[in-house]
């Protein structure tokens, strides 16, 4: 059998590839680290927050710099735009899962809009400088 070239690496056409680090996580994590479907949306109350600049956009959202009118606390929200529930269970469950680990920011709060139902994701304010 003719070998498959990956990257600099040739490997024989019927093997297969397994990563040798954390291939198992799910195997011994409960399901409610991993089936992000199950999750429940708990959604907050999106009048607490004031949208004050909009400060970035991408494919699947708009950010923009908010305030929290309870705790007076600079905030991000990142407004999605209309996507599958099970892409944003999915971005909600992640955020959950390393929420406090090095490097990641802080979800806050997730709340939708009553009226046209566009959920949005609250962030920590970090400042870049």
């Amino acid at each position: 059998m003719e070998g498959v070239k990956i990257g600099r690496a040739k490997r024989a056409a019927d093997s297969f590839s397994r990563a040798r680090v954390y291939r198992d996580v799910n195997v011994l994590r409960p399901s409610d680290y991993w089936d992000y479907e199950a999750l429940t949306v708990d959604w907050g109350d999106q009048d607490i927050y004031e949208l004050l600049r909009k400060i970035g956009r991408g494919k699947y959202s708009e950010v923009f710099e908010g305030y929290n009118t309870i705790n007076k606390s600079m905030c991000v929200v990142k407004v999605l735009k209309p996507v599958k529930k099970k892409k944003i269970k999915r971005e909600i469950q992640i955020l959950k899962n390393l929420f406090d680990g090095p490097n990641i920011i802080k979800l806050l709060d997730v709340v939708r809009d009553p009226h046209a139902k566009t959920p949005s994701l609250v962030f920590e304010h970090v400042n870049n400088t």
